[in-house]
C-alpha cells in the first residue's frame, strides 16, 4: 500500500530544453506548484483521464521523498540531508487544458492536479545514489526512448532546489518533490506501455505502467 504524503511539490521548467520545447522562458528561480494527495495512483492502476479535456502528456521526473522536517533552510547541503529515498514518477499534464488556462492567465491546477495525475515508482534508499550531480534516467514509450534526464543538466541543483522549496512550503516527512522533466514530452494514447529506468545508482531500477 502506498504511503500518502501531505503534498507533492512539483518543479516546472527545471530543464532548459523542456522550457524551450513548450515555448516558455527559462526561469531565474524555480517554478513551483503542488499536487494534492488525491492525485496519486499506483503504477499498477495505470493512467486514465477524462478524454473530453484533450491530450494528456507524460512527464518523467526524478522524485524525492522527504524523511526529515524542513523549513526555511538556506544551506543546500543541509537540505539534501532531509532526503531519505528517491524514485521516478510521472507528472501527467492535460496539455490542451493547460494551454487554455495559461492563455487566460489562470492557475494550472485543473491540468496538473487532477485525480490520477501523479504516479510514483517504489522508493529506492538514498544510499543508492552515487553522485547527486550525475543521476540519470530515461522514459520509454512502447520500447522507444522518449525522454532522457540527468541532474547535471538541471537549472537548479538538487540541494539548492530543496532549500528554495522549503522557503515557501514547510516540508514534512513523507512529502514528495518532483524535480522537473527534460525535453521529449508528448501525448499518451490508449494501450501505451511506459517504462522508466533510473541510472546513476548502485544498480539500475526499472518501473512500468500503462495507459488504459
Amino acid at each position: 500500500m502506498m504511503s500518502i504524503p501531505s503534498k507533492i511539490v512539483c518543479v516546472g521548467r527545471s530543464y532548459a530544453d523542456h522550457a524551450k520545447e513548450l515555448g516558455n522562458a527559462v526561469p531565474d528561480r524555480p517554478v513551483l506548484f503542488i499536487k494534492p494527495p488525491s492525485s496519486l495512483v499506483s503504477l499498477e492502476q495505470g493512467i486514465a483521464w477524462n478524454r473530453a479535456l484533450g491530450d494528456c502528456h507524460y512527464e518523467c521526473e526524478l522524485s524525492l521523498r522527504i524523511d526529515q522536517p524542513l523549513k526555511a533552510e538556506t544551506d543546500p547541503s543541509q537540505a539534501l540531508q532531509a532526503v531519505g529515498a528517491v524514485t521516478l514518477g510521472l507528472d501527467l499534464t492535460l496539455r490542451d487544458l493547460q494551454n487554455e488556462l495559461k492563455a487566460k492567465g489562470q492557475p494550472w491546477e485543473r491540468a496538473k492536479a487532477f485525480d490520477g495525475s501523479c504516479l510514483l515508482g517504489s522508493w529506492v534508499e538514498v544510499s543508492e545514489i552515487q553522485d547527486w550531480k550525475a543521476v540519470s534516467y530515461q522514459l520509454q514509450v512502447n520500447d522507444e526512448i522518449r525522454q532522457k534526464g540527468n541532474t547535471a543538466l538541471l537549472i537548479f541543483e538538487i540541494g539548492a532546489l530543496i532549500a528554495e522549496i522549503s522557503q515557501s512550503f514547510s516540508l514534512q516527512p513523507g512529502d514528495v518533490i518532483m524535480t522537473g522533466t527534460p525535453a521529449g514530452v508528448a501525448a499518451l494514447h490508449s494501450g501505451d506501455q511506459l517504462t522508466m529506468t533510473l541510472n546513476g545508482t548502485t544498480q539500475d531500477f526499472v518501473w512500468t505502467t500503462f495507459v488504459k
